[in-house]
């Protein structure tokens, strides 16, 4: 029963929606019900830890890719796009001034 209730809660839906706070507090409330010992304790916090990294930088992840998705599907120009066009402006600007 207390490995079930581990796992869900380093598993639960929703954890890189929490803060890195709420979900130490989280960890700390259930080792203490759970009478866990103190390295116990620690290794459960340390895995919610590394759980809510993995699980917020796999958001972060979802977010740019649905992004870039929409951005191609408008077709619009990217930053290197606008860049680019704005460097090339700038060389036939020099041009025409160079000519005149």
């Amino acid at each position: 029963m207390f490995d079930f209730v581990k796992k869900s809660l380093l598993t639960g839906v929703g954890m890189a929606l929490r803060s890195k706070r709420e979900i130490e507090e989280l960890a700390g409330e259930f080792a203490q019900t759970s009478k866990m010992s103190r390295e116990e304790a620690e290794e459960f916090l340390n895995q919610c830890r590394d759980r809510y990294d993995r699980a917020r930088s796999d958001l972060d992840t979802q977010i740019e890719s649905a992004v870039e998705k929409i951005m191609t599907k408008l077709d619009l120009p990217t930053r290197s796009d606008v860049d680019a066009l704005n460097k090339r402006m700038d060389e036939l600007s020099r041009k025409l001034e160079d000519k005149e």
